[in-house]
């Protein structure tokens, strides 16, 4: 399944919000510096999914706000 996601980097606190059914805003606490919050959206979506983190890859938007993810 392939989900659009809008990344909110420096966020407060950690939490993924449905827009619709392939639209998500994910926020997480850490910095868009060196894929870290790259990898802790990653993360964050393996536990809304309930599914194990090598299941969650990034397809496109590496260094955009907008991404698109690949749920295996």
């Amino acid at each position: 399944m392939m989900i659009s996601v809008k990344a909110k980097p420096m966020a407060r606190e950690e939490k993924v919000e449905k827009v619709d059914e392939t639209n998500f805003v994910v926020s997480v606490k850490e910095p868009p510096v060196q894929g870290k919050a790259n990898a802790a959206i990653g993360k964050a979506l393996s536990r809304y999914f309930k599914v194990p983190n090598s299941q969650v890859r990034l397809v496109t938007g590496f260094s955009s706000k907008q991404k698109i993810f690949e749920i295996l």
